[in-house]
């Protein structure tokens, strides 16, 4: 039998296999941070797919937190109205586990969307505003700098994060991770490349770890019990002196004792200065340090894009799951043909079962609306 599509749980919920699609910005949302058909036609034909779960893209707790003025948000009652029809549009036609990323940009907001440049765009400029950050340093030399985040404003953003939890709460989300990677707001507490505070929330280990376990702590305490809450971490910032793996695993163990259901691990997004060392699954090490050390269930990702390859990585107790993102957009079916290439079975609608090959009779099974 294939262990990548054994089933498996995060807390109490139940997956059926360990394929999950990982949060993918679409920078599609109208002005107010609102979805859009986009998103309905994005997450629909994903949640065809046949994988374990659907993690929805980072979306943001404040407008201020937004990547780009196109962000996804849940901030206002007409983001979660408007999330909230796609979501029952979604549910209506497939039993995948959706989970969302509540994350929050930091310096690295106030951003063009990748394809007209992804620059930033300074707070003087239109479309521009003020980010917001450990501490007044800037993601690139040539960039405004941020505004350093007082008690006050520490306090308002736990609270964002909150209340977002309650918002996703409300529309029957089955699980929440909180971004804490790539370079963004949480991750910028951790790394002393973005991290100069000389308060609490600074210096050392201990108190670069202190805001993002806050953030978790508010997450927690906001979603139900039972319902997995879990946090994606950047494992090396991949430049000397920045966050490393061994910060990961003290974050992870801190996380572990606060009822963290998993650590989706990744690495990078701090610092332009990075160098990266590309390779199919060059960040699988990583998350297997993670679930070795720490007893968490792990999340891998990076350049996974081969159902044998996967396969293997569950097989030999890298981690617990694997998390597509590239692959699933440029194979929306990726996980059929996984299936078909080692022999399993997978979920999918009775209005396709016919086009499954002749040599694959039995690989689709339909699973009922009750069975997550």
């Amino acid at each position: 039998m294939s262990r990548l599509f054994e089933p498996w749980a995060l807390d109490a919920l139940r997956l059926p296999n360990r394929i999950v699609i990982a949060p993918m910005c679409q920078y599609s949302a109208d002005g107010e941070g609102s979805a859009t058909d986009w998103h309905t036609i994005h997450l629909g034909h994903l949640a065809l797919s046949g994988a374990g779960l659907m993690i929805l893209e980072a979306t943001a707790v404040s407008a201020r937190g937004r990547i780009s003025a196109q962000d996804l948000g849940l901030y206002s009652d007409a983001n979660e109205a408007a999330l909230g029809r796609v979501l029952d549009i979604v549910r209506a036609h497939s039993p995948m586990a959706l989970a969302i990323q509540l994350g929050h940009a930091g310096r690295k907001g106030s951003s063009q969307r990748p394809w007209d440049g992804g620059k930033q765009i300074r707070p003087d400029e239109p479309g521009g505003w003020l980010t917001e950050a450990p501490s007044a340093v800037p993601h690139a030399e040539s960039e405004a700098a941020p505004m350093a985040l007082d008690g006050e404003g520490l306090r308002r953003v736990r609270d964002d994060f909150a209340q977002a939890a309650r918002r996703a709460a409300r529309l029957g989300l089955d699980g929440i991770e909180v971004h804490g990677a790539h370079g963004y707001l949480l991750h910028q507490f951790l790394s002393p490349i973005a991290n100069k505070r000389d308060d609490e929330y600074g210096g050392s280990l201990e108190n670069r770890m202190r805001f993002p376990l806050e953030v978790f702590d508010a997450v927690r305490a906001a979603f139900p019990a039972g319902k997995p809450v879990w946090m994606r971490i950047s494992a090396t910032d991949w430049v000397p002196g920045g966050w490393d793996i061994e910060g990961t695993v003290a974050l992870s163990q801190a996380l572990k004792s606060r009822g963290c259901a998993a650590i989706h691990v990744t690495t990078g997004g701090v610092s332009p200065r990075q160098a990266i060392k590309l390779g199919p699954g060059y960040q699988v090490p990583y998350a297997q340090r993670v679930k070795a050390e720490v007893g968490l269930p792990t999340l891998a990702v990076g350049l996974i894009t081969e159902a044998e390859q996967a396969e293997a990585i569950i097989a030999n107790g890298e981690a617990d799951a694997v998390s597509l993102a590239r692959a699933m957009l440029y194979d929306p079916r990726w996980p059929w043909h996984a299936a078909a290439k080692l022999g399993a079975h997978v979920f999918a609608p009775k209005q396709y079962w016919r086009s499954q090959p002749r040599e694959f009779k039995d690989l689709f099974e339909g699973l009922t609306f009750g069975q997550r």
